[in-house]
């Protein structure tokens, strides 16, 4: 018996220290209810004392054995081993919840997923603080409905709620864009204002579709025109200087030329025509034109010369008038022409010309000449004009000339001239020869103080060639001259 006893007393020690190791241990969920206690593992008893074959006279002082604490311990709950099942739990907060550090503890009994520290504990003895007066709702006796109206207009609530006017409610409708947050609650005690009216949409009922333009060939018969830039006649499609038209076709000339001598007396309306004729398209016009009126400066004599023509009619039919001659400043005149012609445009820069040609000659017969000719003004405004002479004794000559005038300024202008003769056979009476007779070739520079009115400074180079200039020679004269002219030019 005392060995049990004694025995028993050196174990109770260590039976103290394990259970104050064990405390501590799960201080913090002392008194859970809703926690069952692990089963005690055999190997966690303490061991027993075995007896020793004699007692000791005393025993030794029991040290309690050191258990080293868990990596993470919770903080000691104060209201532990408190019953707090009579108190009133909060309702769970609508936000997510925190990390529950009794995350894998049978908490069936919790109201909601955030788990109360005190949840199971006596809080009976513990003085309570008053209760906390919830906020506010923000959106007491707001119309609760769906924020966002539903996608079409054409979706209506018929639910008997709804009918009622207006009872708050989850009135989850098709296509609502976001979620009530008060969608669930009981807010039938709450005083609802009465819901907005929406505005009215002003496209309600029209088709919004994408309209296309209106095409404007619409119902058009397009299948006639060609792609590309239209075929529209220019001054590159003329033939002749005139641009090709089209003959109108046979049913215009079906009828009267005129359509008005079917309303009004042909015979009057024939008078008005050939007056309009006249205001418009048949003007009379003249004109005199001086080429040139200039004396002239070389190695031999002192010499004059003129060159003048003009004309009047009208646009097609002209009469035309041609002078030229020249003389020595002694009074002594060497020659001079005149031509009288019947001029007929061809062309729009072209006349053709035919007449008759007087000469005059002082030491000499006068002679007569058949002429026909062209006078107009060549690409590049080079003024140009040929003629052929038959006389009345059978002679044939022609003459060909070319000028050019090359404007400068608008005032100065610099014109070249060229002048050829020719002859088909040797007349001794006028001193030619056959075939080229003679060339001149002259450079004047004028200044216009008008443009009726210029006068011009220049060069003329002439010379003889064949039997012509065996004449020359036989008269004592050169054959080839050069002369400083200065004249002027003008046209009224």
């Amino acid at each position: 018996m005392s060995r049990a006893l004694f025995a028993a007393a050196a174990v109770l020690p260590l039976m103290l220290a394990a259970g104050s190791a064990a405390a501590q241990s799960h201080g913090g969920h002392a008194g859970h209810g809703a926690h069952a206690a692990p089963a005690r593992s055999s190997q966690a008893r303490p061991p027993q004392a075995r007896p020793t074959s004699k007692p000791r006279p005393r025993a030794a002082a029991p040290q309690p054995r050191r258990v080293a604490p868990p990596a993470q311990t919770p903080a000691a709950d104060p209201h532990a081993g408190h019953d707090m099942a009579a108190m009133p739990t909060a309702p769970a907060p609508a936000p997510a919840p925190a990390a529950d550090p009794h995350a894998g503890h049978n908490m069936g009994a919790a109201p909601s997923a955030s788990a109360d520290p005190h949840a199971g504990h006596d809080m009976s003895g513990m003085q309570r603080a008053p209760a906390q007066a919830p906020a506010a709702d923000p959106h007491a006796g707001h119309n609760m409905a769906p924020a966002t109206p539903p996608q079409t207009t054409d979706k209506t609530c018929t639910c008997p709620k709804c009918a009622e006017g207006g009872m708050a409610h989850d009135c989850a409708m098709p296509g609502a864009s976001s979620t009530d947050p008060h969608a669930g609650h009981d807010m039938s005690g709450m005083q609802m204002a009465p819901a907005p009216t929406p505005a009215a949409d002003p496209h309600a009922g029209h088709n919004m579709g994408q309209t296309p333009a209106a095409d404007p060939h619409a119902g058009h018969d397009m299948s006639a025109m060609a792609g590309g830039a239209p075929n529209i006649p220019t001054s590159v499609d003329a033939v002749g200087g005139r641009m090709v038209e089209t003959p109108p076709p046979a049913a215009a000339r079906a009828a009267p030329a005129h359509a008005a001598d079917l309303l009004f007396d042909p015979a009057v309306m024939a008078a008005s025509r050939k007056q309009l004729l006249v205001e418009n398209g048949d003007v009379r016009t003249t004109a005199v034109m001086i080429d040139s009126i200039e004396a002239g400066f070389g190695d031999g004599e002192k010499s004059y010369s003129w060159n003048a023509q003009g004309w009047t009619g009208g646009d097609i039919n002209r009469f035309w008038w041609k002078t030229e001659g020249e003389g020595a400043f002694d009074g002594k005149l060497h020659d001079a022409e005149i031509q009288a012609l019947y001029s007929r445009a061809i062309a729009p820069f072209w006349d053709v010309q035919a007449g008759v040609r007087q000469d005059f000659r002082p030491d000499g017969d006068d002679t007569t000449h058949l002429t026909v000719g062209v006078q107009g003004v060549a690409p590049y405004w080079f003024e140009m004009s040929a003629a052929a002479f038959l006389s009345t004794e059978g002679d044939l000559t022609a003459r060909a000339e070319a000028e050019y005038d090359q404007r400068i300024t608008q005032k100065w202008i610099l014109q070249p001239a060229l002048e050829m003769a020719f002859s088909a056979s040797d007349i001794p009476e006028l001193e030619m020869g056959s075939g080229l007779s003679s060339v001149t070739a002259g450079l004047r520079l004028r200044y216009e103080i008008r443009k009726e009115f210029a006068p011009y400074v220049g060069v003329e180079w002439s010379r003889s060639f064949g039997d012509t200039a065996d004449y020359a020679k036989a008269r004592g004269d050169d054959p080839e001259d050069t002369r400083l002219v200065v004249g002027i030019k003008a046209w009224f």
